[in-house]
This record gives C-alpha cells, structure tokens and sequence, in this order.
C-alpha cells in the first residue's frame, strides 16, 4: 500500500475552467494543494458526486418499484428467497423506507468505489448493479434478524448510520443466493499423524473455497529427522506439509477472484524453527521456499527468560513430548515444564542460542514481514476459559481454545473435536461515541454477530461446525479511534488518548457481557464448557469490581461526558457479574479488534485502532490505479493529530494496544511500524517491550521505504478486507 506524506511542497492545482474533470481526476487532486498551500478534501465529496453521474448511475439496472425488484431478483435467484418470506410484505417495504430515509451519502470516493466494486449486487455477467448501498444494508439485516423486525430495523440504523459494520464475507453474502459463507476465517490444528494431516489439507481447500482464510498450528508435528513407526531418520518435519498447504490454498482461488490465503503456526521450541523461519528469506532455497502461505510463531515466556540470561535455548521433539506426556506439544506450556522436560532423558532436544533465535527471528521480519508472534502466556494468561490457547488466525487476532479430533483410517472422524470460526464486525469508535449510547451499539452488534454463529454449520469440516456450535464465538472489533483522536485534537498515544482508549473498552467489555448474558437468559443456555471458565467462578470480574475504570485525565473525562455517556461503575460490574455467575454468558467469546481494511473505507473510518500510515493514503486499485483517501474529519485544522504511524513509532502503538487489550477477551491485530533508519535491533527491542506490556499478538512489521511499502499485503484475506 502506497502512503504520501503531506510534508512535500505547496503546489498550485492545474485549473479544471471551461472543462468537466472525471471522478478519477478530482480524486487525484487530494494530493495537490490549492493556490493557498491547502488541501483540497472537497475535490473527494465532487469526485464521489461525479462518480455516481458519470458510472454508478449509468450501469444500475432500473425498478419502477421495491415489489418489482424484489420479485426480479428472487425469480432470477439473485436473493435468498427464505429469507424475505421471514418477513410480511408491508415491514420489508418499511423497512428499505427506513433505510433511504437516512439519505446515505457516501463521504469519501473510496469507500463508494470499493463498495461497487466489491460488494454490491451485480447482475451475473458483472458489468451491472442491481443495490445501492441501502439495499445491501436492508438485506444484511433481514438476513441475520431471521424474522425478528425490531432487530432488524436495530441493525439497518446501526449499520447506515457507520456505527457498526459486518465484517467482508457477511456484508457481502448476507441474503444472497449464490454466496460464500457470512464467516471471515478459520483456524484448524493438526496432530501428529498422516491422517491428521491429510484431513487438514482437505479441510483448507474446503473452506478456502467457500471464501474463508485458513490458519493451521504445525507445533505438534514431529520434527525431520523423527522416527516413524520407531525407525529413526524418517520424519520429514514441517516443510512438505507447508508446501502442500500452499499449492491447496493456491488451486483453492474462489472462482479465481483471489488466491486463497493461509497461515501456519509453530512454537520456537519446535526442532523446526529455524528451517521455519528460513522460508521467507529473500534468498531461500526455492525447495524450501514459501512464497505465499503466512507465518506464525507462538513464544513462551522462557524464551525472552532464556535471552535475558543467554542461556542456549532447548527444542524438544514433539514426537517424544507427546508420548511423556500423553498430549500434544500445542497443549504443553513450554513455559511451566521447560526444565522438566531439559532434564527428562527420554525427551530428545537440540539446543540453539537464544538471542540469535530472537535475531534470526528480527531479520526475517525485517525481509518479509513475517512471521506474526504470539506471545503465548501472555494470550493464556488472560484467558478466561478453560484450555490452552496454541495459536491464532490469519490477521493474528483471534485467540481461542480448541480440542484435537482423532480420525479413523478413513479419514473419519473417531471423535469430533473443536476448531475455530471468526466471526467479526466492527464498531466505528467516533460514531457510536457521537450517538452517546455504547450500550445500544454493543447490543446490537452482539445479537449481529450470533446470528452469523448460529446461522452457520459448514459440514464439509465437522470440527470447525463442532467448535462453532459449542461456542458461538465472535469477535466485535473497533475501528477509528485515530479519526476520532484527531477530531478531537487528542495525540494518538499521549497520556489523554490512553485514558479513552482504556475506557473507552472496558465499557465496551461491559456491554458485550451484559449483552450475552441476556442472550443466555433469553435462550436458557450458556456456552459449551462455562462451568469451567473464569466467568462462572467469578473471578474474571475482580479486577472490575475492585476499582472504577473511569477516565481520569480531564480530557477523558470531557470526550465522555460531552457524549453524555454513562459510564459502567463497580456497582453495575458487580451487577453483572451476579448475573452472569447465576445465568452464564451465551458467547464463549466476544471481542477481537481485527485490522479493519475495506469496510473502514467504506465506513469513512481509520483502519482497525492503529494510526493512519499517512493522512491521506494511495492505494492501487486495479485497472483504475492510484485512489487516493483522506483520513476521516482531515482538515486544516487537525492535520497535526494525524502524525503517521512511521513517525508515531512502535512505543506509542504498543502502550494503545495494551490499554486496549486489558478489556479484549481474545487478540488485537497490532503493526509495528518502523522507519527507514530502523534495525533488527529496534525491532527485537520492540517485541520486548510488547511482550512485557502484555500484548498478545503481533502482526505485520512494516518499514518505510523499505521493500515492504509500497506493496499491498495480502495476508489476510477477510479480516481486513
């Protein structure tokens, strides 16, 4: 992705007199300034103006009436017929009324260009529309109401006023007939066995095809060199496996509109992680090189203990832990058996320097990016649920527990166990602020987002069906809190801005909370395994009844109380939790903030909670080429707010994130960015000092200047876009 920074030069625009500019043109005038050295943001709202008259317009296919198009595209098979008979005739038409009675308007020429290019209806040889945006709108909400029209009428004003989005895969699927699933990503483990494996590569093509990113944990694959069947030197390790995971997701392309992505995860005491890490070096042997598949690494505490100390850095066969220990090496804390398993003869280890794990590991990022990092105490640490957490997603923000399933010779399945869906939405930080109600959002988007759970069973992959249906997870995300930092003349990072931001999400965690124990109570049940879970006991709730998590800056105090909203006191966290100890929580899990791409834009938000890469952003889209997108609220006056992320640097990001995460029950997609000048050693000191904050998760690296700007990263597929 292209960013230009607004430090260059005043230059005069060419003038448009006596000739009419096309929408490409006027968007392309952002980055000049006018004859007074200003920016010209009002060239965005002409170019989206211009957009309609000279493109959308023209190619939108004419109805004399909402019966006559309904009817069209259900005859054609346009629309999901079952789910408008949900509804009577009269609350559909009310309903779309509803919608157009807000007199939506596109703010920014991307977010229009990106929604009719991306999401809307079109007719089946793609060359024309069949919605406006309020049409989407309307046929999402009926789709996840199922009938309900107070809900649905909720969600149409909360996604068209930008309070909240659903995430790509259920914007754009919701109530269509021809379709992938309403789900963003999966997450798949493998065990140690031929069967295991085959499963798993049958799985990703299954899901990759039916539009889904794919992550996969590798930690408990036995190592090359390990003995199969008890000959030793037979194991091929990792790498084969990668490779065939990469040409599946590469045939699995969804109907060649875009190469499926997938990601794998090891832990750094697999024998295999440096050969791993070698994958992604520019300079790899193209044996074992791996060009598209996306890397993780899960890191336990002992390993930042063991290069504090430099102390040499022990890998263990998963093969001999597994057969000590009578479970995977996934399900192992590295962490508490670590000297354990050093001083166990039956274990076999190598051994490597741990400080040039953690370079060898900068390095690679510095090349590639990659691989993403979780920190796998810290994630288990704030784990309200019973299990172990051994891996997250493609976007490195979905952080839940899943069960191994043990398979037949067949390939069936001897016991189903449970995997992992993302299903994700987003509130726009500064509108829900602005409607001085985060409680309605919340609730809302709570309700949104089961419905995607209990509306999907993908049976093709019955663990990924089992883990869903047990759980009924989802991750409601956040978006543009720089633009709503900015609006506000807050520094993105300063001590005002961490004040909202830790605020900001434990009334965000509140709300979710209160908004499935009331699903829980409506339903009369709780998720799969709540008995179990810190919820249940009580003590997830500690450390909001023992304190008020208030804004205590006097600015933070002012954002909300401007708002006019209530905020969530000891007595109303020791309510809830009452409550939710005596009639559970419906949701096993409920947040995760991914890294909002698409949708932001067409949302007119900052991306996810990170600081813009430059006020006003180039992206290369396609046959038209560079798009240009000033950050939401941009003007003169709060240029200065909208420092980029380059210049922002790691530590000012990282402290956002943690204040954020306290109140995350899952993962935050966090970015390090750095600039030119940065080492491998700034990016080892970077980690650090996440790790130590209690971040969980990090995801991409990204240099200015370097090899990775100005390229579009393509690693996560549904989460971002």
């Amino acid at each position: 992705m292209d960013t230009t920074i607004l430090t260059q030069p005043p230059r005069q625009a060419e003038s448009d007199a006596g000739r009419k500019l096309d929408y490409h043109a006027l968007n392309a005038m952002l980055n000049l300034y006018d004859d007074e050295g200003r920016l010209q943001l009002a060239r965005d709202r002409e170019a989206v103006r211009e957009y309609f008259l000279q493109h959308v317009n023209q190619n939108t296919v004419f109805f004399h009436s909402l019966k006559e198009k309904l009817d069209y595209l259900v005859e054609n098979q346009y629309y999901e017929p079952q789910v408008l008979a949900q509804y009577d005739a009269d609350f559909i038409k009310a309903l779309f009324e509803q919608a157009y009675a807000w007199k939506f308007r596109f703010p920014s020429f991307l977010g229009a260009f990106k929604y009719y290019t991306s999401y809307t209806l079109k007719t089946f040889d793609g060359r024309r529309y069949l919605e406006r945006f309020e049409d989407r709108v309307c046929m999402v909400a009926l789709a996840l109401a199922r009938g309900d029209e107070t809900l649905a009428r909720s969600l149409v004003d909360e996604i068209i006023a930008g309070r909240f989005q659903p995430a790509t895969p259920t914007f754009l699927n919701a109530g269509k007939r021809q379709r992938g699933e309403l789900v963003s990503c999966f997450l798949l483990r493998i065990e140690d066995n031929m069967e295991s494996i085959g499963r798993a590569i049958n799985s990703a093509l299954q899901l990759s095809k039916r539009g889904g990113g794919v992550a996969l944990l590798l930690s408990n694959i036995r190592e090359a060199g390990a003995p199969i069947k008890h000959i030793e030197n037979q194991s091929s390790g990792i790498i084969p496996i990668m490779k065939l995971l990469e040409d599946a997701f590469s045939y699995a392309n969804q109907l060649g509109a875009r190469q499926g992505a997938g990601a794998v995860y090891l832990n750094a005491h697999h024998p295999d992680i440096l050969r791993f890490l070698d994958t992604k070096r520019e300079n790899a042997d193209e044996k074992i090189r791996i060009k598209t598949l996306s890397l993780g690494v899960t890191i336990p505490d002992i390993t930042f203990e063991l290069a504090k100390r430099n102390e040499p850095m022990y890998l263990f066969s998963p093969y001999d832990v597994e057969r000590v220990y009578g479970m995977p090496f996934g399900d192992i804390s590295v962490t508490e058996k670590y000297r354990e398993m050093v001083d166990d003869s039956r274990i076999r280890k190598t051994k490597i320097n741990a400080r040039a794990f953690f370079q060898t590991l900068a390095e690679v990022q510095f090349e590639s990016g990659y691989p993403y990092v979780m920190f796998e105490d810290n994630v288990n640490r704030a784990n309200p649920i019973a299990g172990r957490i051994n891996m997250s997603n493609l976007c490195s923000e979905i952080l839940q527990v899943n069960t191994p399933s043990e398979f037949n010779d067949d390939l069936g399945y001897r016991r189903v166990g449970e995997d992992i869906s993302c299903n994700l939405g987003s509130l726009n930080i500064a509108r829900v602020m602005d409607s001085g109600d985060i409680g309605s959002s919340v609730e809302v988007a709570v309700r949104g987002l089961t419905a995607v759970a209990e509306m999907t069973e993908i049976a093709s992959v019955p663990s990924i069906a089992n883990g869903n249906a047990l759980s009924r997870a989802i991750g409601l995300g956040q978006m543009n809190l720089h633009g709503f930092l900015a609006r506000e003349h807050v520094h993105y990072g300063s001590p005002e801005a961490l004040d909202f931001t830790s605020v900001y999400f434990a009334c965000v965690a509140y709300h979710a909370l209160r908004a499935s124990n009331r699903l829980a109570i409506e339903r009369g049940e709780s998720f799969s395994g709540f008995a179990a879970s810190e919820y249940a006991s009580g003590v997830f709730f500690d450390k909001y009844t023992e304190r008020d998590w208030l804004p205590r800056t006097e600015r933070g105090q002012a954002l909300f109380a401007s708002a006019g909203i209530a905020l969530p006191t000891r007595d109303d966290w020791a309510a809830l939790k009452a409550s939710v100890m005596a009639h559970g929580l419906y949701n096993r899990n409920l947040q995760a903030v991914p890294p909002t791409g698409s949708i932001s834009y067409i949302n007119h938000a900052t991306s996810s909670i990170h600081p813009v890469a430059s006020p006003i952003e180039i992206r290369k889209e396609g046959k038209l080429g560079r798009v240009y997108y000033p950050a939401p609220y941009l003007d003169d006056d709060n240029l200065a707010y909208y420092r980029d992320a380059y210049e922002i640097g790691p530590e000012a990001i990282i402290d956002t994130y943690a204040a954020a995460s306290e109140h995350v029950d899952q993962g935050l997609s966090l970015t390090l960015f750095f600039p030119d000048t940065a080492t491998t050693r700034d990016i080892n000191r970077a980690q650090i000092t996440a790790w130590r904050k209690g971040i969980k998760t990090l995801y991409y690296v990204r240099l200015r200047q370097s090899a990775l700007e100005g390229t579009e990263v393509e690693g996560c597929v549904s989460c971002t876009l």
